[in-house]
């Protein structure tokens, strides 16, 4: 005999899928989130290495 009667068994069953299918979801929202973040330091990072780059050419130039 199982230990929960089949047609209380699903309600249980169904529960664990939603909470399941839950975590997955904060999960993806929590690895969307960094990876925007990631995304968004590096086009800063970028953008200050163009700069720096031009500011090193400019100052060779006046030099000549």
């Amino acid at each position: 005999m199982p230990a929960l009667p089949l047609d209380e068994a699903g309600k249980y069953v169904a529960a664990a899928y939603l909470v399941f299918f839950a975590l997955v979801l904060v999960y993806v929202a929590i690895m969307g989130a960094r990876l925007a973040r990631l995304e968004r330091d590096i086009a800063e990072l970028d953008e200050q290495t163009r700069s720096a780059g031009d500011e090193r050419d400019h100052e060779a130039a006046t030099i000549e």
